[in-house]
């Protein structure tokens, strides 16, 4: 299994009610399933011997965005378009915000082979195929989709100005070196190379360049089958986006081991699947500094009170100190990666 199912009595009961509603049938038997990111994840046993996953979602009145329809319809949406590495979508509750999807019974990918990158590429080929069809149109946005280099930049800045507003000696220092000093030369570098090249900064990407994003895209999230085959999970953040910052954001997410081959083999890969937009190496060479910029300052919103709250939700175990303290050593390897690039860009080829 992705995770390892441990018998709780933490939320049990609820989870129980939500799993017997969603099924429409008695439940056996429900196991906590440590992890799950911004949600309670159970594995659930019906009374016919089914096994399912029961997601609860944290609702937060600082951050609106639905990630319970988000995932369920984007689901079902891949679903019914033939895609089949996705987890089957069974029912949801908005109201009671969960959802059953089938369980999965895989093991969590390990050490990354060429093979997973090749399926990695032919899945995403698939969903950028399916955003061309008319259904597409209706489905939203990404969660916090890039679809102008202003955009991004926006994003930065006001992510940066949260961050700003904490009292935290280590993180005011981090925001106050390294990061701006990168912050101000690629944003710069970034502004000067649109104008060179006469793209437009504040343009959005046209309908029909933009792909279908899972968003939060990798092997941290998805499973391996007894054949190999890998299964995607979780589609929170689903919606259609820039394929310049899905690209960029599966090669710089740091829960994921690439190497330097690996890295370029899955950006020839991507170049060639849209390959449809002839500005789409152009753009993400100008614009990938600014996503490592991004993610350094995802990386530490442990420090912002109402995500906190969300993280301790889902992993209720680990001192917040401590956290804190792992994810600026994180931000920082971030922006030593960003610095790299500065003088040797590694998506040449």
């Amino acid at each position: 299994m992705l995770y390892s199912a441990s018998r709780t009595t933490l939320g049990e009961g609820e989870a129980r009610q939500a799993a017997a509603a969603l099924l429409g049938s008695g439940v056996a038997d429900l196991a906590r399933v440590p992890g799950g990111g911004n949600n309670r994840l159970y594995q659930v046993g019906a009374e016919d011997g089914a096994r399912y996953a029961l997601k609860s979602y944290l609702a937060d009145r600082a951050d609106p965005r639905d990630r319970l329809g988000a995932e369920f319809e984007g689901i079902r949406f891949l679903r019914q378009h033939g895609i089949r590495q996705v987890p089957r979508p069974i029912a949801c509750d908005a109201a009671a915000g969960s959802a059953l999807y089938e369980w999965i019974d895989g093991e969590p990918v390990g050490s990354i082979g060429d093979d997973d990158i090749a399926q990695a590429c032919a899945f995403l080929a698939e969903l950028h195929g399916l955003a061309s069809v008319e259904q597409a149109g209706e489905l939203p946005l990404a969660s916090e989709a890039c679809l102008s280099a202003a955009e991004l930049v926006r994003q930065i800045e006001h992510r940066a100005s949260r961050l700003r507003a904490v009292d935290h000696r280590g993180l005011k220092r981090f925001l106050a070196e390294p990061f701006a000093q990168l912050h101000d030369r690629h944003i710069d570098a970034a502004v000067d190379g649109f104008a060179a090249t006469e793209l437009d900064f504040q343009a959005e990407l046209p309908a029909d360049r933009q792909t279908l994003s899972p968003s939060d895209f990798g092997f941290h999230n998805a499973l391996r089958l007894g054949d190999g085959t890998i299964v995607f999970l979780d589609f929170e953040y689903f919606g259609r986006d820039d394929p310049v910052k899905l690209t960029a954001d599966f090669l710089l997410h740091p829960a994921m081991a690439l190497s330097q081959a690996q890295r370029c083999d899955f950006h020839r890969r991507m170049r060639e699947v849209y390959g449809g937009d002839p500005q789409f190496a152009l753009r993400f060479r100008l614009l990938y500094p600014l996503y490592g910029l991004r993610w350094s300052l995802i990386l530490l919103n442990c420090f912002r009170p109402e995500r906190w709250r969300r993280q301790a939700f889902a992993n209720d175990d680990e001192a917040r100190e401590q956290v804190q303290e792992r994810q600026l050593a994180k931000a920082r390897t971030m922006l030593d990666h960003i610095y790299r690039i500065a003088t040797e860009f590694p998506y040449d080829a």
